[in-house]
């Protein structure tokens, strides 16, 4: 790639969207993965989809959507709660 190219792209990053900085993360780690590991993990997704262990193959999440926030409770404690139903 010539490095004109190179600089464009980097030049680029700070005005892309957290989903498009994700896509391109996984675009680049896509290339990044050595062909033959490549090729094993996809004949292994193949024989999953064939078998009907699984309907469908989704790409692994990189990140979280948003961090997750504790919430305050009211009265007993939620497993409390739980256990109290269970019986």
């Amino acid at each position: 790639m010539p490095q004109a190219t190179l600089h464009q792209i980097l030049d680029q990053l700070p005005a892309l969207e957290p989903e498009e900085l994700r896509q391109l993360d996984q675009a680049v780690r896509s290339r990044l993965v050595p062909q033959a590991e490549s090729s094993k993990r996809e004949t292994f997704h193949q024989a999953l989809l064939v078998s009907g262990l699984v309907k469908q193959i989704r790409p692994p999440r990189q990140y979280e959507d948003a961090p997750r926030r504790l919430i305050e409770v009211q009265g007993q404690p939620v497993s409390e709660t739980i256990i109290a139903e269970r019986r």
